[in-house]
């Protein structure tokens, strides 16, 4: 414990912060423009001391916080502290140079003085819905490096005391598509920012800055206790799994991630040398983006109470060499990082499944199943870019179903409701359902995959997208059943019905044509014909399951 401070005090002011961190997440959305930040909610915040140590995030998109730990370290290492002033905003998005996962995903982050002391960062990231490059949406899955990708943005000044850097600012929407739409986004990012200076600066008024910096440093010594005696709960040993990624859309298939795990103590290892090389496609993961990932799974098993803050990081330790996909080296292309980085969550729950069963989960649906419609709205005659990431199932657990039709592990984003959707793009919206049969069968069945059909409407479009578990079905845990695939499909139900890759760029779609995309479900956990018939009898009552599903898996059904 630090003497000098109450672990009374210290949980005030950790929720405080925590209140700032909220704040800002909700200015960001509620003042977006695009669907994707204000309805979809794919934007995260944090705080973090004057040498770039997290204090404290909030509970948004866990694969966010790699690029903000890595733009806030970033500054410092750029910037010397005579070169940082109040009312600077700092602005970056690349994974080589900025400490970022993805070209999409532009971190900001603003200084807070007081007494004319740098004393800590407030920082937020967005996703924005284009950010320049080879393919509407910077999301396809046909780029092979990182300059097809979209505009790089190095740590670099977007305001400087106070004032916006005009030549910067024209420089980004020059390159981006919708550049009205960007404006919006980026000016909720810098408002954002705006806020939680003002709000930090008022806890510094309250508390002193000596008794925010005992604060701090007692809020990461107790984290770090709290997730060694998490540690210390697992048996000791090494525990190993290996998954598969599909393809990377360019003839490279089934591609491995493996992971060797090392329990000693309070400390654990993770090795992942004997992964796959880097690959073509851009599914490739930078450190960061790993670090966030093994963060966030590592926080659901041992103990989904911690606080998410530097102190979590202390006896964790991940080895990854650089050049591998889970630690991809320049140029390599990452736009689609978030589909390995889901593998990367398989297995380490995988390997570590047999010491903790009762925190392990069967395969979830493994994707961060992408789609980019691109075009001209007929009424405005303006362009639109409608990004979606959709949700499938989550894996059957030790006393519970998966759940259906959700967002899983590091993405954290809510569904574009049809409403929404139909009002701001000419789209139409033939189907929107679960997929029956799509949960692995199991003592706890895994959640099923959605469906949604897009009809285009009196216009043109190109369409995009990027999808996992198309190939190999997410598994079972304990003898529980593998999950359905996704699929992507032209014209479903017609005669002229079309499978498309998993991974494509630009398809042309015509005016009236329907695009089908469906996701995969979850694997389910223990042995089916231990299942709750009660419970079989409502999955067919609901339409979850067949009646020729449930004879194969669960046996006769009264």
């Amino acid at each position: 414990m630090n003497p000098k401070i109450d672990p009374i005090t210290t949980e005030v002011i950790r929720n405080q912060i925590l209140s700032v961190v909220e704040e800002m997440a909700i200015a960001l959305m509620k003042s977006a423009y695009s669907t994707n930040i204000k309805e979809r909610r794919d934007l995260s915040a944090a705080v973090f001391d004057a040498e770039g140590r997290a204090i404290v995030q909030g509970e948004h998109l866990p694969l966010h916080l790699g690029s903000m730990l890595g733009l806030v370290k970033k500054i410092r290492e750029k910037f010397s502290l005579e070169k940082i002033f109040p009312g600077d905003i700092f602005i970056s998005n690349d994974p080589y140079r900025g400490g970022g996962s993805h070209l999409p995903d532009v971190a900001m982050a603003a200084p807070v003085f007081k007494d004319g002391k740098l004393v800590m960062f407030v920082g937020n990231i967005a996703h924005h819905a284009d950010i320049g490059g080879a393919s509407p949406g910077s999301m396809a899955g046909d780029m092979t490096e990182i300059y097809q990708e979209g505009l790089r943005i190095p740590p670099i000044k977007i305001f400087e005391k106070g004032t916006r850097l005009e030549d910067i600012f024209d420089l980004i929407l020059l390159n981006v598509r919708v550049p009205k739409e960007r404006i919006g986004d980026y000016q909720a990012q810098f408002s954002s920012l705006h806020l939680g200076v003002r709000r930090i600066g008022t806890l510094y008024g309250k508390w002193g800055t000596e008794t925010l910096r005992d604060a701090m440093e007692a809020l990461l010594d107790a984290t770090e206790r709290q997730i060694r005696a998490g540690i210390r709960q697992i048996p000791d040993g090494t525990y190993q799994f290996e998954d598969y990624l599909d393809d990377d859309g360019f003839g490279n298939r089934k591609i491995p991630i493996r992971a060797k795990i090392t329990v000693k103590g309070d400390e654990i290892t993770l090795d992942f040398t004997e992964s796959a090389p880097q690959v073509k496609g851009n599914i490739n993961i930078s450190y960061s983006g790993l670090q966030a990932t093994v963060a966030y799974t590592l926080k659901c098993l041992i103990d989904p109470n911690v606080p998410s803050n530097e102190g979590f990081y202390r006896p964790i330790h991940i080895i990854a060499p650089e050049g591998t996909i889970t630690n991809a080296a320049f140029p390599a292309a990452s736009a689609g990082r978030a589909q390995a980085c889901q593998r990367v969550v398989d297995v380490i729950i995988g390997a570590l499944a047999p010491a903790i069963p009762e925190r392990a989960v069967a395969a979830a649906n493994g994707s961060n199943t992408t789609a980019v419609f691109y075009g001209k709205n007929p009424e405005t005659q303006e362009y639109y870019i409608y990004l979606e990431t959709y949700g499938g199932g989550s894996g059957g657990r030790a006393y519970k179903d998966g759940k259906d039709g959700v967002q899983v592990h590091i993405t954290n984003t809510s569904n574009l409701p049809i409403e929404a959707l139909e009002s701001e793009y000419p789209l139409f919206i033939e189907t929107y359902a679960l997929i029956p049969d799509s949960g692995g069968a199991g003592k706890h069945r895994g959640g099923m995959g959605l469906r949604r059909d897009v009809r285009i409407l009196n216009h043109t479009c190109t369409f995009s997208a990027q999808g996992e578990r198309f190939v190999l079905q997410p598994w079972g845990l304990f003898g529980g059943k593998p999950g359905g695939t996704g699929r992507l499909a032209l014209h479903p139900g017609r005669k002229r019905e079309t499978d498309l890759p998993s991974k494509i760029s630009k398809v042309e779609i015509q005016s009236n044509e329907v695009v089908s995309i469906q996701t995969p479900g979850a694997g389910g956990y223990g042995n089916p014909r231990e299942r709750n018939p009660e419970l079989i009898r409502k999955d067919l009552r609901e339409g979850k399951t067949s009646k020729q599903n449930a004879k194969e898996d669960y046996g006769s059904v009264a």
